[in-house]
């Protein structure tokens, strides 16, 4: 089936109130845009106001982390439910930052996807290999059991990143091949876990993800859009990655 694509902008601790300029700018090229959604990521204190502005636009605001539980005693914490009520539609999770910084494991991020789906809003849920894996020819294997590990049960309302943790803010990026391997067996894991309803997941790509690279990137086969880090802090070079899709 034909996956409708998203380019979603992940802009980690990046941003002050002050940025809202850079988000009007997305909703008004967004018009341009009617192929593909958008959705930004922004830090969760400019979560609400950030919903807010998009009312009636054709972006959508995710968040970048949430607990695994509904509430309870977690200082700093944010709840799925909570980004939910701010406005939020996704949430990123298992992102190699997250993974690496704060030592979340696949049944971490199982158990945060799960509470995405529990709260009612999409998943976004980010596997991708080291440097060292990939040389020592492990990258399938390692992200086929972050896969094994980090998704629910229930194939409804998430979405699959892969990220090579090696790519992320590093200018360096895989080769069309490499991409297309890794997402063809994502694709095929899907389907062995999930059957028919795996047809309807997104699959995206992230990892230096610009203006450069963006239509050979999103041309590969089974590749649903893209995760977007540091280009997504300007609207037009995000809006010239989501231009691939005119």
């Amino acid at each position: 089936m034909a996956r409708r694509p998203l380019v979603a902008g992940n802009w980690k601790m990046n941003g002050l109130r002050a940025s809202i300029g850079e988000l009007e700018k997305i909703i008004a090229g967004a018009q341009a845009l009617p192929k593909v959604d958008l959705m930004v990521c922004p830090p969760t204190t400019l979560l609400a106001s950030f919903a807010a502005a998009v009312r009636g636009s054709r972006v959508a605001i995710g968040g970048q982390d949430c607990h695994a539980l509904v509430s309870g005693a977690h200082t700093g914490d944010v709840s799925a439910e909570m980004l939910k009520d701010a406005g939020a539609v996704a949430v990123i999770v298992g992102h190699s930052e997250r993974r690496h910084d704060h030592g979340e494991t696949d049944p971490d991020v199982r158990a945060k996807a799960a509470a995405a789906q529990r709260a009612g809003i999409v998943a976004i849920v980010c596997v991708g290999e080291t440097r060292t894996e990939r040389e020592a020819g492990r990258a399938l294997a390692v992200v086929g059991a972050q896969l094994e590990g980090s998704l629910s049960d229930d194939a409804a309302g998430f979405a699959v990143a892969y990220e090579p943790v090696w790519a992320i803010g590093t200018g360096l990026t895989p080769s069309t091949g490499d991409v297309g391997e890794m997402h063809r067996l994502i694709r095929e894991r899907l389907g062995l876990r999930y059957g028919k309803a795996s047809e309807a997941i997104r699959v995206l790509y992230g990892g230096s993800v610009n203006r450069a690279n963006a239509k050979e990137l999103l041309a590969v086969d089974n590749v649903d859009g893209a995760l977007v880090g540091g280009a997504s802090l300007k609207a037009d070079e995000f809006l010239a990655i989501a231009g691939v899709y005119r």
